[in-house]
């Protein structure tokens, strides 16, 4: 699985304005608020809230903010009505796309992922129609720099967890797990005072498409611009080999 790190895409993300950082706020607020209101307020008993307080604070979200989302969403909980919904399909030279959504209103949600395609010159396909073309995997990532292990030891206390695959890349390792074993992984590894830069369950690529036609290229970026500007998108994983 080596060769495609996220990594650089995690440091440009961490690194973009206020503005995009409100945006992963509110993706996180809203996991949480699905988490409690699926498994209850009490992160001892909900795995799901567990990893989304994980990712919370992996994201630089203030503790008193992720404890006022708890509360909001445990007092309230009959208004989460978020519905979960997910897109798939092609962007300019056979890039896969798919975006996962939460929404209150699905069909204004609906709309705006067509849009983004649209405009972007691809097209929204069925379900399932390029799923198939990626993995459902939990992946973790460790910044080098941050972790005080070396790559054997940190690969033994991941296989150990009970990690399926590890790889080295350049600026990151990548702990790779199956889906129902990412929270007992994460954990293990968060117990163990490993720091992570990332952690969650994703969607990985089986094979990549380059893209070298520089008007393909333009169109690719703004479909995911306006994906990633869409308050009602909480993921968006594609095939493309930047």
């Amino acid at each position: 699985m080596s060769g495609h790190s996220k990594f650089s895409n995690i440091k440009r993300k961490k690194e973009k304005n206020d503005a995009a950082k409100g945006k992963i706020f509110t993706i996180i607020g809203r996991e949480i608020a699905v988490a409690v209101k699926e498994g209850g307020a009490d992160p001892a008993s909900n795995s799901k809230l567990r990893d989304a307080i994980a990712k919370a604070k992996a994201n630089n979200m203030p503790n008193d903010t992720i404890d006022r989302g708890i509360k909001k969403a445990a007092g309230d909980a009959n208004s989460v009505n978020y519905e979960s919904l997910t897109y798939e399909g092609y962007g300019p030279g056979g890039v896969a796309i798919i975006v996962d959504t939460l929404t209150d209103n699905k069909n204004r949600t609906a709309a705006n992922v067509r849009a983004a395609f649209t405009k972007g010159g691809g097209n929204v396909g069925a379900q399932g129609s390029v799923s198939y073309l990626f993995d459902k995997k939990g992946q973790i990532i460790v910044d080098k720099e941050e972790c005080e292990m070396d790559a054997d030891e940190l690969m033994m206390a991941a296989l150990d967890a009970g990690a399926e695959d590890f790889a080295e890349e350049d600026e990151s390792y990548e702990i790779y797990t199956d889906p129902d074993d990412f929270s007992a992984v994460r954990e293990a590894l968060e117990a163990a005072g490993i720091p992570m830069l990332e952690a969650e369950v994703t969607m990985i690529p089986q094979t990549w498409v380059e893209v070298t036609d520089e008007e393909n290229l333009k169109k690719l970026n703004r479909i995911l611009d306006m994906l990633d500007d869409d308050d009602d998108v909480q993921a968006v994983y594609h095939n493309w080999d930047e």
